[in-house]
């Protein structure tokens, strides 16, 4: 049974969210990748706090998806992974953003502001 405030809206207050994109450190890893369009993995990995195998996980997903770009080479003699965002992936990010500012706005006119 729909309330009164929601009957005036068809559409899904979570539509547009990818769930490949909203996952928190996918989310986190495409908007630094976005801010400097190519960047280390060590990088990211320290600015997120997390483990070379958990974010690579995530990095994964986000490749075969199409939303990065991993390209491997060196600086030195040390290997190196480099991240960047394609142009997929920077629209993903902007749809997702999107979508999140709907949700937002949509639960600011029900009333429901912070507390």
């Amino acid at each position: 049974m729909a309330s009164d405030s929601l009957a005036s809206s068809d559409e899904s207050p979570v539509k547009g969210i990818d769930d490949v994109v909203h996952q928190r450190v996918r989310l986190g890893v495409l908007t630094i990748v976005n801010e400097a369009r190519r960047v280390e993995f060590q990088f990211i990995q320290e600015t997120m706090g997390l483990t070379a195998g958990n974010l690579s996980q995530h990095v994964r997903v986000l490749e075969e998806a199409g939303l990065v770009k991993v390209t491997k080479g060196s600086a030195g003699r040390r290997p190196r992974t480099w991240v960047s965002v394609t142009r997929m992936g920077r629209t993903a990010l902007l749809v997702e953003v999107d979508s999140l500012r709907s949700l937002v706005e949509r639960v600011e006119r029900s009333g429901g502001s912070t507390p």
